[in-house]
C-alpha cells in the first residue's frame, strides 16, 4: 500500500517517531522513502542514528518531497509550522494529522490543499499498542483513505469515525487516557508502599493487576459492572475498598476530567 511513496514526519517528537518506528518495524516503508523534519538538529542526528532515515530542518523541502506528509507538533507551534507552507503541497499528498484539537478546517485553510487526515493516537502507539481514532475529508479518496488506515495502523489498533466531532471526544478518551491510568498507578503503588510493600514489588503487582484486568476485560466479553459485580464479595475486602471509592467521588472526579480534557481539544481547535 506504501511501496515507493515518500512519507514526510514533520515534528520528530515522541508521537512522530513513534510513527517513524512502526512503519519501519512492520515493514511498511523502507528507511530510504521517510523524511523527518524538526527544527533540533542535534535531535534530528540521534533519530536518524536510530532509524536510518533522511532529516531536514526545512519544512517547506518536506512537504514538497512528501506524497503523504504527517504533522506531529505541538498545537501552541501549529500556526507558525502551518503559515509558511501554504501552497507547497503536492496536489496529489495526503496530509495526516495527530495534533490535538487541530481541525481539518484548520490544515485545509492554512495549507490550500483539502485532502486531510484528521487522527488522534495515543503514548501505547511507542510500543505498537495505541488506539488511534481518525476522519477524513470529503475530499480524502478511497486509495488515500487505505493509505492513512495503513499508517496509522502501525501505531497499534485504529478506529475510523464519519463525524469529526468525535474527534475531541476521543482526545478525551484514548488520547488523555494513558494519564489517567498512570494516575491510577502510581497512586496505587504509592499505597503499596505506605503499607510495608518494596516499590519493586509494588510496581509489579499494581502493572501485572492492571495489564491481566484489560485482557481478561476484553477476552471476556462482559461490561465492566458485570466483572466488578464477580469480584465483590458481600461484606469483603474488594466491597470495602469500592465504598471507599465510591464515596470519594471517583466516578464524578474521573467523568469531570474527561469533559476538561474536551472542552480543552475544542478550545484548540478554535484556537487554530
Amino acid at each position: 500500500m506504501l511501496k515507493d511513496l515518500n512519507i514526510s514526519v514533520i515534528g520528530a517528537g515522541a508521537m512522530g517517531e513513534a510513527i517513524i518506528g512502526g512503519l519501519l518495524r512492520r515493514e511498511l516503508v523502507a528507511a530510504t522513502q521517510v523524511l523527518a523534519c524538526d527544527p533540533h538538529e542535534n535531535h534530528l542526528r540521534e533519530v536518524q542514528a536510530r532509524h536510518g532515515i533522511h532529516t531536514s530542518t526545512d519544512n517547506v523541502a518536506a512537504v514538497q518531497w512528501g506524497q503523504i506528509v504527517i504533522f506531529a507538533v505541538k498545537p501552541q507551534q501549529l500556526t507558525r509550522v502551518l503559515q509558511p507552507l501554504r501552497g507547497t503541497l503536492r496536489r496529489d499528498a495526503l496530509v495526516i494529522s495527530i495534533v490535538a484539537g487541530a481541525t481539518i478546517s484548520t490544515f485545509a485553510t492554512a495549507l490550500d490543499h483539502h485532502a486531510v487526515v484528521r487522527s488522534m493516537p495515543n503514548t501505547p502507539a511507542m510500543i505498537g499498542e495505541g488506539m488511534t481514532v481518525w476522519t477524513a475529508s470529503a475530499e480524502v479518496n478511497a486509495q488515500q483513505r487505505d493509505r492513512a488506515r495503513t499508517v496509522l495502523s502501525a501505531l497499534g489498533h485504529e478506529l475510523f469515525v464519519d463525524n469529526e466531532t468525535y474527534l475531541d471526544m476521543s482526545t478525551a478518551l484514548n488520547g488523555t487516557g494513558p494519564a489517567y491510568f498512570f494516575l491510577m498507578m502510581e497512586a496505587m503503588i504509592d499505597a503499596g508502599v505506605h503499607m510495608g510493600l518494596s516499590r519493586r514489588i509494588a510496581e509489579e503487582l499494581v502493572l501485572q493487576t492492571m495489564l491481566g484486568t484489560v485482557r481478561y476485560a476484553q477476552q471476556s466479553g462482559l461490561h465492566p459492572a458485570q466483572l466488578r459485580n464477580a469480584v465483590t464479595s458481600p461484606g469483603g475486602t474488594t466491597s470495602a475498598a469500592l465504598s471507599e471509592l465510591e464515596r470519594g467521588g471517583i466516578r464524578t472526579v474521573l467523568a469531570d476530567a474527561i469533559w476538561a480534557a474536551y472542552r480543552r481539544s475544542v478550545e484548540l481547535g478554535k484556537q487554530g
